[in-house]
């Protein structure tokens, strides 16, 4: 019988917080692909905080300007992650990542950014806007970048649809969700929506 393990890899928070860089990402997947690979580690995830500009430790920065498009999902920094310019996003780096032979992932936070309903920005393939969804008195205790969504709402089903859209157009293959515990509604969500999709997600 097979045994089964559970995803083995690298993540960047453990030496780098929320400040790792593309460069260090490529370096990392290159030692791994090299030295690692054949004992069955295969995933690069990128850590919390890649949609912000000024990210430059572990400590988060309170109410920090994030990146991202007119239909509130977040992207990549470009200063930190060259290659997601012109709208590349995550695209070029997962590809690399792919050309080693491994897998690629990101952190997420659960719901959707402060600055999305503040701007109070439409949701893609939907007649709703942000605010119209978002659970404002749903937040995380240690980090201001998200409010809940209400699942309930009309137009939070196509939120989540347009973020997992755009993962998979990057291809990413792994989701590392956190704050999950504070909206049990809200990862089942999240599970939907990544069934409906062939990439192999995973929620810590």
């Amino acid at each position: 019988m097979k045994m089964k393990t559970a995803p083995m890899g690298w993540n960047s928070w453990d030496c780098y917080g929320a400040a790792v860089t593309e460069d260090i990402v490529r370096r990392n997947a290159e030692f791994m692909a090299e030295h690692l690979k054949e004992y069955g580690w295969e995933y690069i995830v990128v850590d919390i905080q890649w949609y912000e500009p000024a990210a430059e430790t572990n400590e988060y920065h309170p109410f920090a300007d994030l990146v991202m498009d007119e239909y509130g999902r977040l992207l990549p920094a470009v200063n930190r992650f060259p290659s997601a310019a012109n709208g590349a996003g995550f695209g070029p780096l997962a590809e690399y990542v792919h050309s080693l032979g491994l897998k690629f992932g990101i952190h997420i936070m659960r719901g959707i950014p402060r600055q999305a309903v503040h701007q109070n920005t439409k949701i893609m393939n939907s007649d709703r806007h942000a605010r119209e969804i978002a659970k404002t008195n749903s937040i995380c205790a240690w980090n201001t970048d998200m409010y809940g969504v209400d699942p309930e709402k009309d137009g939070a089903r196509e939120y989540y649809n347009s973020i997992f859209e755009l993962y998979a157009s990057w291809g990413v293959d792994f989701i590392k969700c956190d704050d999950i515990a504070q909206g049990n509604s809200q990862w089942q969500y999240y599970r939907s929506c990544t069934r409906q999709r062939s990439k192999r997600y995973c929620y810590p």
